[in-house]
């Protein structure tokens, strides 16, 4: 009887330990970030960023595809000409700029998001598996990998586009697939030098079949390192996107992207250099911010840099 009135409170109490750990750990990330002020500064972009593209249609109440002609070119609201209705000018077409980054920030980051996706955890099974169980499936993988990375990626991505046409599942995939080479060879390092560890032999010894020691206790200790890989990787990805948009590959033209932006503005930047001016800098703050926030991340989650900074 007395074994059974302590099993829920022992469950309680454990239950109690777990979320009592993650408050810490995430207090200490908390305090970590507060330290480090170029992290604040990239969660705080990239928070922008992710709070326009979810809020565009409260933030502008222009259709990002009408067009009126009559307010074609006009310049934004603080020039001379502009207007506050359209606070970053017009493009050719009279379409709003400032509705159209708005838009044009959800396909910059689902094309990032899922395109990283795919690609780590492609990356992640076949590396993981090629590192942990080595010989002939090894060297193929990594011949397959070192084989894809010796290719000029752009002039691959856009070979790839090319044929396959324009859309945006598209380019997801092409990404998706284009980049996983990098994160199977990260996932394979990390594996390599984690079965030596002393708990993937403590679960060798107990008995436990290569698939559980792999999935079970390697895998989890592989995610600090990817997600910091991850970030960079939906950076290159938003800057690749819109090189295909600017060379007509990405999404259809009536989609608001922002490579279509510098598309279309690339003819008007002797004349009207805001319609190309204003998604470079929606590109170039978002790949800031993400950069900053995957250096915090990185230090984070590597012990030996949080070492090496103290």
């Amino acid at each position: 009887m007395a074994t059974e009135n302590t099993r829920p409170q022992d469950s309680a109490d454990t239950l109690l330990d777990v979320e009592r750990t993650f408050t810490d750990r995430l207090a200490y990330a908390g305090r970590f970030l507060w330290r480090d002020r170029s992290g604040v500064v990239g969660l705080v972009l990239f928070l922008i960023v992710v709070l326009a593209a979810v809020f565009a249609p409260q933030l502008s109440h222009y259709d990002p595809l009408e067009q009126n002609l009559r307010d074609n070119k006009m310049p934004p609201a603080w020039s001379e000409g502009g207007s506050w209705d359209h606070p970053f000018g017009t493009d050719n077409l009279g379409r709003d700029n400032f509705a159209r980054i708005l838009y044009g920030a959800r396909v910059s980051l689902t094309v990032g998001f899922f395109g990283v996706l795919i690609a780590g955890g492609l990356g992640m099974v076949v590396g993981a598996i090629a590192g942990y169980v080595g010989g002939r499936f090894d060297d193929v993988i990594m011949a397959l990998v070192n084989l894809v990375l010796s290719l000029p990626y752009l002039l691959f991505v856009v070979f790839i586009a090319s044929v396959l046409g324009r859309s945006l599942l598209n380019v997801i995939l092409i990404f998706g697939i284009t980049d996983s080479p990098i994160f199977a060879r990260v996932a394979r390092g990390e594996v390599l030098r984690m079965r030596r560890s002393g708990y993937v032999e403590s679960a060798i010894s107990a008995g436990a079949r290569w698939p559980r020691v792999l999935f079970d206790h390697i895998m989890p200790n592989l995610i600090g390192p990817l997600i910091t890989l991850a970030t960079f990787e939906m950076s290159r990805m938003i800057f690749y996107e819109a090189g295909l948009g600017f060379l007509g590959l990405s999404v259809p033209p009536s989609v608001p992207s922002w490579g279509n932006m510098l598309a279309a503005g690339r003819k008007y930047l002797t004349s009207s250099p805001w319609i190309a001016a204003f998604p470079g800098l929606a590109i170039m703050f978002t790949s800031l911010g993400m950069n900053l926030l995957g250096d915090w991340l990185r230090d984070v989650l590597d012990p030996r840099l949080r070492r090496a900074r103290k």
